[in-house]
Order: C-alpha cells, then sequence, then structure tokens
C-alpha cells in the first residue's frame, strides 16, 4: 500500500487540549488515517482498558436474554402467564433491544449522545425492566417494562460495548471483538442456576428486583470511563501505509484489509452488502434465539433432570460467550468471511444434533451438542460485528452495525414468540429441523459476502 501525506493538522476545532498534533495520510485508495496520537494521548490510560471495561458491562446485561429460559416456568407460574406468553415477552425485548443499535448509532457518530451517556441511559433503563418484570400486573405491562424499557436500555448498552472496540482496535478487532461479545453469554451462567434451583413464587420478585440492581451497578461504573477515539484514528505505533513488522497484525491486516473508504450508512446500503448481511444475521440469530429459547423446555420434556436441563444451558451460554473469543480470534488468522461461512454448518449440524440426542435421551451426547449448539449460536455475533467495520469503515460503524443487527429484531420473532407456536403445531422435531435448514440458508448467504470497494479476487479471501 503506497500513498503520499494528505494533510498535516493541529489541533484547531477540538475541544480537548490534551490532544497533541496528528497528521491525516490517505493511502492509495483514498481512505483517510489519523495518526501521531496515542491511545494514552487520547483516554490517559491504554486502549486495553476500552476492551475490559465493555466486556464488563455485557457480562452484567447477559441475564436479560441467556437466563430467560430457566426463569420461564417460573414466571409463568408466578403471574398466571401462557409458555407462549412469556416467550413474547422476551421476543418484545429482542425487538426494542435490536431496534436501538441503528438510532443510537446515528446519533453517537453526531456527537449528540456520547458513549458514556448512552450507557448511563441504558443502565437506569435496565433496571426498570427488571423492576417491571417482577411486579408487571400482566403480560402487557411485562411487555412495557421489560421488553421494551428493558429491551432500550440493554441495546443501548450493547451496541455502545460492541462498536466501542472496533473504534480502537482497527487493525485487529477479531479477537478483541469477539472477546468482549463473549461477555454476552457466558455472564449469564450463575443465573441459569439461579433460576433453576433458587428461583420461586416464593421469592420471584425479590430475585429479580437484585438482579436488576446488579445490572445498575455493574454498568453504570463501567460507563462513566467510556470515551470514542477520533474519526480516522488508527494506532500511533503503526504505519497504516507500510507492512506491519508485528506478524499477528500483518497476518490480520491481509486476511481482512481495511475498508476501502468510510462508508455512510446510505453508502453502505446501496453496496447491496448490508441487506445480504441483513439476511445472513436473521438466519442466525434466529435460531440462536430458538436455542436459548427452548432448549431447557425441550431437555425437560425429553425426561432429563433439572441439573441436565440447566446444564445444557450452562454450557450453551460458557461455550457461547468463550466461542465467540475463539472465532474472534481466528478470524483475524483465516478471514472473516470463510468463518462466518463455517459457523453457519456448525450452527446446523448443531440443531440436527440436539433433536437426535433428545430424541434418542442420551444425556452425554445432548450435552455434546448443547457444546455445539452454544459455540456456533453466538460466534456469528462478532463477526458481523468485525465485518461491518471491515468493509466500511469505523466512522460510522455505529449505525452501519446497527443497520446489519436490526436484523434481530425481527429474529426475536421468529426464534421466541413464532420459535413457541412452531414447537405448539409441529412439536419439537418439526421445530428443530426447520432450525436446521435456515442455518443452511445462512452458510449459503455468506458465501455471497464481499468487501465493496475491493477486487473479487481480493474480496474472495477476507
Amino acid at each position: 500500500m503506497t500513498a503520499e501525506p494528505f494533510a498535516a493538522s493541529g489541533a484547531s476545532g477540538r475541544a480537548d487540549a490534551s490532544y497533541e498534533k496528528f497528521q491525516e495520510v490517505t493511502d492509495a485508495r483514498g481512505r483517510v488515517y489519523r495518526i501521531g496520537e496515542s491511545d494514552r494521548d487520547i483516554l490517559g490510560r491504554p486502549r486495553w482498558t476500552m476492551v475490559v471495561l465493555p466486556w464488563v458491562a455485557m457480562i452484567a446485561i447477559s441475564v436479560f436474554e441467556y437466563a430467560f429460559g430457566a426463569a420461564e416456568n417460573t414466571l409463568s407460574a408466578a403471574h398466571h402467564w401462557s409458555s407462549s406468553n412469556t416467550f413474547w415477552v422476551l421476543s418484545v425485548w429482542i425487538f426494542f433491544q435490536a431496534s436501538v443499535s441503528f438510532p443510537a448509532g446515528k446519533l453517537r457518530e453526531k456527537g449528540i449522545l456520547t458513549s458514556r451517556k448512552a450507557m448511563l441511559t441504558g443502565s437506569v433503563l435496565s433496571l426498570l425492566g427488571f423492576v417491571s418484570l417482577s411486579h408487571a400486573p400482566n403480560v402487557a405491562a411485562a411487555m412495557v417494562g421489560f421488553g421494551l424499557l428493558g429491551g432500550i436500555g440493554s441495546g443501548l448498552i450493547y451496541s455502545t460495548c460492541v462498536n466501542m472496540v472496533g473504534k480502537w482496535y482497527p487493525e485487529r478487532r477479531g479477537g478483541k471483538t469477539g472477546f468482549v461479545n463473549g461477555g454476552f453469554a457466558y455472564g449469564a451462567v450463575p443465573f441459569i442456576f439461579l433460576f433453576s434451583y433458587g428461583f420461586d413464587t416464593s421469592n420471584y420478585r425479590t430475585v429479580l428486583d437484585l438482579v436488576g440492581f446488579y445490572v445498575l451497578a455493574v454498568t453504570l461504573v463501567a460507563g462513566m470511563f467510556f470515551k470514542d477515539p477520533p474519526k480516522n484514528w488508527w494506532p500511533s505505533d503503526i504505519d497504516p501505509l507500510r507492512p506491519p513488522t508485528d506478524p499477528r497484525t500483518a497476518m490480520a491486516l491481509a486476511k481482512n484489509p481495511p475498508a476501502a473508504a468510510q462508508f455512510t450508512p446510505g453508502e453502505a446500503l446501496r453496496t447491496g452488502v448490508v441487506p445480504l448481511m441483513w439476511v445472513c444475521m436473521l438466519c442466525c440469530a434466529g435460531v440462536s434465539i430458538f436455542g436459548i429459547s427452548f432448549q431447557v423446555p425441550f431437555a425437560k420434556d425429553m425426561g432429563f433432570g433439572p441439573l441436565i436441563a440447566a446444564s445444557s444451558m450452562g454450557v450453551m451460554s460458557v461455550i457461547n460467550g468463550t466461542g465467540r473469543g475463539v472465532v474472534g480470534w481466528l478470524s483475524d488468522r483465516l478471514g472473516r468471511r470463510y468463518t462466518l461461512t463455517y459457523v453457519c454448518l456448525t450452527l446446523a449440524v448443531a440443531q440436527f444434533g440436539v433433536l437426535w440426542a433428545g430424541e434418542m435421551h442420551n444425556q452425554p451426547l445432548f450435552l455434546v451438542f448443547a457444546f455445539l449448539s452454544g459455540f456456533a449460536g453466538g460466534a456469528f455475533y462478532p463477526l458481523f460485528a468485525a465485518l461491518v467495520p471491515d468493509y466500511f469503515g469505523e466512522n460510522n460503524n455505529a449505525s452501519n452495525y446497527g443497520m446489519v443487527y436490526s436484523a434481530k429484531l425481527v429474529s426475536g420473532l421468529f426464534g421466541g414468540g413464532l420459535g413457541a407456536m412452531v414447537v405448539d403445531s409441529w412439536g419439537y422435531v418439526g421445530a428443530y429441523v426447520m432450525a436446521g435448514g435456515v442455518s443452511l440458508l445462512a452458510a449459503a448467504l455468506s458465501l455471497l459476502l464481499h468487501q465493496p470497494g475491493a477486487p473479487r479476487a481480493r474480496a474472495a479471501t477476507v
């Protein structure tokens, strides 16, 4: 990659006097890089803190989604709801958790909503979500409180945390994004066992209220230290116009080269790649949410005891989270598009396997496929989160990824509420076979992804 310096600028027009002089350079494709400022110049501390703090916050909000299936029986009994009604509450939460990502991203990129304000707002709304779920007089109130308020709150936190990492690690974002994203799954493990063994109609209000205050405390403290880097920022120790000397960074950039330009949401949409990503994520997320919602009920229906049922979900959550980090790390070495295809295929195998092991009443085999389901059911999230800035740049990543992530608001309806209807009509066999088929469709769609502005020959390695 060869180019001439684009411009050199001082600190004019910037309110933060701690920023020293920086330089903007452009590569042969016209992409601008802002160099000369270290992470400590901007943050006053190393940038790895902007991996750890988002990770901690993601751990806290994971209880919303990944522990809900374990709490379903008690919630239904305590509130006198049907199982379908209870899962529709989760579906509403998923809808708003996903839908807030794009508008929040636009507000962040315009400077109206800082990352810190997004976190603090999300913390308070998350608390209100759990308090509403514990004291809701009816399903409608739970949908408004837990579904709408809790969904918006956790969505603000989720999107802020995920997008933060890609901005601070533009040269090697796969493993870091996967690590942070993983907290959204395995952070729920203690609550899965709590809701399976220590959660009943006599204490459910107290437990849910305490969980809400736990989420508030953790996300509030972490969010106080959030800060985005300047637009076009590039690490000061890496020359964007020359091959990196660090072999790990060199491999990551070779397999996942920087975007050809900083695409606006409209420009990204017009490439045709965003709609393709959206449908692919719709399929993956729908299957993942289905597994999260119904694996414990399916295990119990197959005659497995509460320990196996809870353990299968615990295994799913742990592997779902750790798998995100592992897959992110692998994608830096293998290429993100190839890794995404492998993950979709694994997700398909897992759906058929869980059904097969359950029908055979084979507990060890059931846990093995729960392992695979958990691994693949979360691994695609950090891959999409890293693919979007890979393809469209970091400057508008919050809103660009918000467009893709909005697929989850539709998939929540398929995986949760409509999933319950399919189980009621076709049984678990029909539902799991359908989930496996949808996963295979996602694998086929992933083969069509390519980096806009890049030659197709090179894009095939992305």
